[in-house]
């Protein structure tokens, strides 16, 4: 289990005979992260009216978070593994047309529709991973490529093929019970898929030998490659894995409201980051955990949608939303920075 990857190597030999240490526990990404997310939720608990703390204000934030951190889970790997995705921008409604085309435009059964979705976020994600590798081409200038370059594509092909850019799409029951309906009214069917991906994205990173890995490559790419580990070929899979996440998103939002649109998704692109490294995670690779990300979509989340539960001005909303996320960022890193200041004490045995 890689429960030691964010610990110094000095200290390692102090784990066996510490019951408990504050200096190690606050030095974990997602403590920080934890600490923004109360700090938000307890502000608009506290401003906002009751409804907040309600079941139908809980759906409003999760629904959002629900969304953003099944893009944002991937884009979390990649950054730790020292790479980034902003084509995820482009290929949410890529993903949303795709199905729409495939199964609503043309009738093929939506189980093809599907499957296409997600064969062209793999395909994009490829295109990404190979791009990168072979070009040495930094990660950012590739995908700000491939999401013009997709963009462009859904756009021109939509026209052509359907001569618009909505189409509407009508999936069986049983297919919206799964990837796009309501649970109890409120809440949407993708958080269960949401936390179904936080669990195997936890399990990929902290407790197998590919999580030693993602950390190795973004703490220096080069030693990890002369150490033996397969470096470009996790790349690919990173990139393969970001692409088909966000294709997934924009499929089961298509599922959900019965069409889609050739525009939106660009918003992902600064979410997803900011819901990262709000989550702890470092942008120079190499730090980071799930369980931050976790926490720092919800916190994002709690953001934008708690705004709307109080009685603040909407003309302030983006200030106010910018000012609580800088803030949650800031603790996270005032935390960092003071448990890798602390000593701890020795001489504590169990």
């Amino acid at each position: 289990m890689n429960t030691t990857q964010n610990i110094p190597a000095k200290h390692l030999d102090e784990l066996p005979n510490a019951r408990f240490d504050l200096g190690l526990l606050i030095r974990r990404p997602e403590v920080g992260a934890f600490i923004g997310l109360a700090f938000v939720f307890g502000f608009f608990a506290f401003f906002g009216n009751a409804n907040f703390v309600l079941p139908i204000g809980a759906a409003s934030y999760l629904n959002v978070a629900a969304n953003l951190g099944i893009v944002a889970l991937p884009v979390g790997l990649l950054m730790i593994a020292g790479e980034l995705d902003i084509s995820i921008g482009a290929m949410i409604p890529a993903g949303a047309m795709t199905v729409a085309i495939v199964s609503g435009h043309y009738g093929a059964p939506i189980v093809v529709g599907i499957g296409a979705s997600l064969l062209l976020g793999f395909v994009i994600g490829l295109i990404n991973g190979i791009l990168t590798i072979r070009t040495g081409v930094p990660s950012l200038i590739v995908t700000l490529g491939t999401l013009f370059a997709v963009q462009g594509l859904v756009l021109g092909v939509s026209v052509a093929l359907t001569g618009s850019t909505s189409v509407p799409l009508s999936a069986p029951d049983w297919i919206k019970t799964v990837f796009g309906s309501y649970v109890a009214n409120s809440f949407q069917v993708t958080i269960f898929w949401w936390l179904a991906f936080v669990v195997m994205c936890f399990f990929v990173l902290h407790m197998s030998r590919y999580g030693n890995w993602i950390f190795a490559m973004g703490g220096d790419r080069e030693s990890a490659r002369n150490v033996g580990i397969p470096t470009e070929r996790l790349t690919v899979a990173l990139f393969a894995t970001s692409s088909m996440s966000a294709s997934f998103v924009g499929m089961c939002q298509t599922i959900l409201y019965s069409s889609a649109q050739v525009s939106g998704g660009m918003s992902y692109i600064f979410n997803s980051i900011v819901t990262v490294v709000v989550g702890g995670v470092l942008l120079t690779g190499g730090f980071g955990s799930v369980v931050g990300i976790f926490f720092g979509t919800l916190t994002f989340a709690v953001v934008s949608q708690g705004i709307y539960f109080t009685q603040f001005d909407a003309n302030w909303a983006s200030l106010i939303i910018g000012v609580l996320l800088l803030l949650a960022v800031l603790t996270n890193n005032t935390f960092r920075k003071m448990a890798l200041s602390y000593s701890p004490k020795k001489g504590r045995t169990s």
